[in-house]
């Protein structure tokens, strides 16, 4: 991807910065210019990760400083938007997993998530739109993406004091702290 100054390349904020703690205003109007301009700029942010990176299936708008209610999305078919996303429904049923974040990508975090989840949203559009049920890898993604809309980060989420660990530790011994989990996120682009 080239980043020119119509397409330049968008600060993801790292942990630390307390625009990352707000929580995020609803959107109100989906014909603004600002919605859309803002709406632009965090699909461009996923993209452009994903592009350095090779993956990559979610940002936050407070990730790159934009403190309102979406989500860009990109789970193999091209980038979307969810606007105003909100948890409906939670599986009592529950799974451990080591998580990322392109907040922290030095970090590893052993955490807890809802196995399924059901949301709700506005597309670009403003029409609702429903997702029910939704499956165990895109599940834990949703939960991740809408704390992140909510000032929460996976580093609140740790089960205790030895599930915060360096990508580097992890990666080295990954076999090894893959058993402490039941599932493994493979970071894939398609």
């Amino acid at each position: 991807m080239e980043f020119t100054k119509s397409n330049p390349r968008e600060e993801i904020l790292l942990l630390g910065d307390p625009r990352l703690r707000e929580i995020c205003t609803p959107i109100e109007d989906f014909d603004s210019s600002k919605f859309r301009a803002n709406g632009q700029r965090l699909l461009h942010a996923l993209e452009q990760f994903r592009a350095e990176y090779g993956f990559g299936r979610a940002i936050s708008a407070p990730q790159i400083g934009i403190s309102q209610r979406m989500i860009a999305m990109n789970l193999g078919k091209g980038p979307f938007l969810l606007v105003n996303p909100e948890l409906s429904g939670k599986s009592a049923e529950r799974f451990t997993l080591w998580d990322d974040c392109m907040s922290f990508p030095w970090l590893m975090v052993r955490l807890e998530r809802h196995l399924r989840v059901d949301l709700t949203y506005r597309d670009e559009k403003g029409s609702l739109q429903r997702w029910d049920k939704v499956e165990q890898a895109v599940s834990e993604l949703l939960q991740h993406e809408v704390d992140h809309l909510d000032g929460v980060l996976a580093v609140d989420r740790a089960l205790d004091r030895d599930s915060i660990i360096t990508r580097k530790v992890y990666e080295q011994r990954k076999a090894f702290f893959d058993r402490q989990v039941d599932y493994s996120i493979v970071p894939t682009i398609s």
